[in-house]
């Protein structure tokens, strides 16, 4: 199992809003492929898979906010 965290975004930024997911809980996902979109203040931005699989579980809702090191949902790594 692989977490999708917020990571560490510099400029004094705490926080962001999740605004899309790419993907549904158990599609398939490739390594690279961006699964969830995130809005700051300052910009938009997508986080990546990191692995070949599924989304297994997506923890944070569409319009939540959420703090840096949150995870926000969870990759089931597969080849």
């Amino acid at each position: 199992m692989r977490n999708i965290v917020l990571p560490e975004l510099g400029e004094g930024i705490k926080e962001a809003m999740v605004a899309f997911w790419h993907f549904k809980e158990g599609d398939r996902v490739q390594e690279g492929d961006d699964v969830v979109e995130l809005v700051t203040d300052k910009a938009s931005f997508n986080i990546s898979a990191d692995c070949n699989g599924f989304l297994k579980s997506i923890l944070v809702a569409e319009g939540q906010q959420v703090k840096i090191g949150e995870v926000l949902g969870v990759i089931e790594a597969r080849g």
